[in-house]
């Protein structure tokens, strides 16, 4: 399985917070299972280090053989989220349950050959991106709204439809974030981690530029909270400030989505997106793939066509 250099990376210097000393006996065959899956499963790839060495950690602590075929089998994996669910959400129980079934699934159809379980559920979905005519439309009532309500809108959804941020992001970002090294050039979002300078799209570059000279060093987003972030902070604001019942609610994931999917319709390098948006490979983009439209018979051409000399 040969996979891109940051994946592989991540791969080879996890380590689980808090690891006990079993870790180093263990961890070789949480990498190779990882490895194998990573292009195979709709995951980013911190995610499956951290759900294939918790079961591994576990297994080990209930006497199980050291062997990912010991762990990955159904009762197992029954019994290891089970053991979870005082500490967890229902919600997260089920997660966690899908995640190892998906990797399960993908072991045993690329790496012994066996036919693949029977899917009792669709297959999970990304957040369906805004059409032109919803986003236009939150973004004017945004606009519309006052004092600091109309800057939390603004800053959620500029972060999210110019930059493609996930919640944790939004909630992070602060205005001395936001630098242009030169007037022609673009506006970067420098507070996030990519492998790419993060460029604010050009549609949003005077409502960030804007809210980044009113923030200063402060949040863009709800700076008058008490915590650095909760996991509600973003939602709990979309519950609360609901636009007109023509308009869907305002959905970090969406907007994200909607970053994504308009940046794969430009017909940009799929690496460079995947990059960009802090995803752990392309493999990641296709679940996003049906819903960028396809290239009129111009555009086609004069893409194909290259530049001329």
């Amino acid at each position: 399985m040969i996979l891109d250099p940051d994946t592989s990376r991540k791969i080879t210097h996890y380590r689980p917070r808090e690891a006990p000393a079993v870790w180093e006996d263990v961890a070789p065959l949480v990498r190779s299972v990882v490895t194998a899956v990573a292009t195979a499963v709709p995951y980013e790839v911190e995610r499956l280090l951290h759900i294939t060495a918790s079961l591994a950690l576990w297994a080990e602590g209930v006497g199980l053989a050291r062997d990912p075929d010991a762990w990955l089998r159904n009762e197992v994996i029954d019994a290891y989220v089970l053991s979870r669910a005082a500490e967890l959400k229902s919600t997260s129980v089920q997660t966690y349950r899908t995640w190892l079934l998906r990797i399960r699934e993908a072991l045993a159809w690329s790496g012994r050959g066996e036919a693949s379980p029977a899917r009792l559920h669709g297959a999970a979905s990304p957040h369906t991106p805004y059409s032109e005519a919803e986003l236009a439309g939150l973004r004017h009532w945004a606009m519309h709204l006052s004092g600091q309500q109309r800057s939390d809108a603004l800053a959620l959804m500029a972060l999210g439809a110019g930059c493609g941020l996930q919640p944790r992001e939004v909630a992070a970002s602060r205005g001395c974030h936001l630098l242009r090294h030169g007037k022609d050039e673009p506006l970067l979002h420098t507070g996030v981690k990519r492998e790419v300078p993060l460029a604010v799209r050009a549609d949003w570059e005077d409502v960030v530029d804007e809210l980044a000279q009113l923030a200063g060093k402060g949040h863009l987003f709800r700076p008058r909270r008490t915590t650095t972030y909760a996991k509600n902070l973003v939602g709990s604001w979309s519950l609360l400030h609901r636009p007109p019942e023509a308009l869907p609610k305002v959905s970090a994931g969406r907007l994200r989505a909607t970053w994504i999917v308009k940046l794969m319709a430009t017909g940009l390098s799929h690496d460079l997106i995947a990059k960009a948006a802090g995803l752990a490979s392309t493999a990641s983009l296709a679940r996003y793939e049906h819903h960028v439209p396809p290239l009129d018979k111009a555009t086609a051409a004069r893409l194909l066509r290259g530049a001329t000399t």
